[in-house]
């Protein structure tokens, strides 16, 4: 295996503060590590206008029928998963959004031997799902120099598909190959390379930020409401009434009546109540202003 030097990477370097991590008191470790992880804040406020064009990316995607596909190996990767996963009961994503780790599903718990080196593995996991020019995939690597993670982005060039880098080092090898660069420095870790700890933060803040206002921006949101929840247990089912009901003004029970009736569509059932107009209608407005509720009840004062 040919050797790849680290030594330079603010990652991998050591931490001035913790030199004697070993012998403080849990309280003293604690404290350092919050000082430090309130350096991540500061470090993904100077991306934010990388991440917002990485936004844009994925909304014109996802407008055009595109995914939005993380990419990674480890931690990064797991994170990546995580966040996809959590899109789909809180906006109702079928295959929108994914994600792929070095490994494959058996990676999230257990680390599978050199997967992360390999450039080629990372062009089959992408074939296998697909990918095509209307996707955007973001590759996550603390490093910005994962193998696999370089590979998925050279892949998807050739393919057509848009590039996005999430590193968490400054004019890391992993922007080379992207179309939009989101490179974070939040500091060298208080446990030396360590990256599940503040890297790891800066990705799962960054991921967030990436999938939130995504949505928002495809409309699956209305005010500060998720209004293409998926109510899929018993806690979920009744944020699915309050919903509706801050977003209308209605009682429980009409709520809870009008979501039976709509299959508990929580955009149905707020576009219904607010207009008077019945589920096909109501349906047939949702389709026509994709899917958002707004342009959905013009001219519809709400109290």
């Amino acid at each position: 295996m040919n050797e790849i030097r680290i030594d330079h990477l603010k990652t991998e370097s050591r931490n001035p503060r913790t030199l004697n991590l070993d012998t403080m008191s849990a309280m003293e470790l604690l404290r350092i590590m919050n000082e430090e992880d309130q350096k991540v804040i500061d470090a993904v406020k100077e991306a934010l206008p990388q991440i917002e064009k990485c936004v844009q990316l994925v909304i014109d995607a996802l407008n055009k029928n595109g995914r939005l596909i993380y990419i990674g190996a480890g931690t990064s990767g797991r994170l990546g998963i995580l966040d996809a996963v959590e899109c789909v009961p809180t906006f109702s994503t079928t295959d929108e959004v994914i994600g792929i780790i070095a490994g494959g599903e058996k990676a999230f718990v257990k680390a599978v031997e050199g997967a992360e080196d390999s450039e080629e593995l990372a062009a089959k996991d992408l074939d296998a799902v697909n990918l095509g020019e209307n996707d955007v995939v973001v590759g996550i690597a603390a490093s910005g120099r994962t193998p696999y993670v370089i590979g998925a982005l050279k892949h998807a060039k050739k393919v057509g598909a848009k590039c996005v880098g999430i590193a968490c080092n400054k004019n890391s090898l992993l922007a080379q190959y992207a179309d939009v660069a989101i490179e974070v420095d939040a500091g060298p870790e208080i446990l030396t390379g360590s990256t599940r700890l503040k890297a790891g933060t800066c990705q799962k803040l960054i991921l967030n930020m990436i999938s939130t206002a995504s949505m928002v921006g495809i409309g699956k949101v209305y005010g500060n409401l998720m209004v293409d929840m998926k109510p899929t247990n018993l806690k979920l089912v009744e944020r699915a009434k309050r919903i509706v009901m801050e977003s209308t003004g209605c009682d429980l029970d009409t709520a809870a009546k009008t979501l039976e009736e709509t299959d508990f569509s929580i955009k149905e059932a707020i576009v219904m109540i607010l207009t008077g107009v019945p589920r096909e209608e109501a349906q047939r407005r949702i389709i026509e202003n994709k899917g958002f509720i707004r342009k959905c009840i013009e001219n519809v004062t709400v109290d």
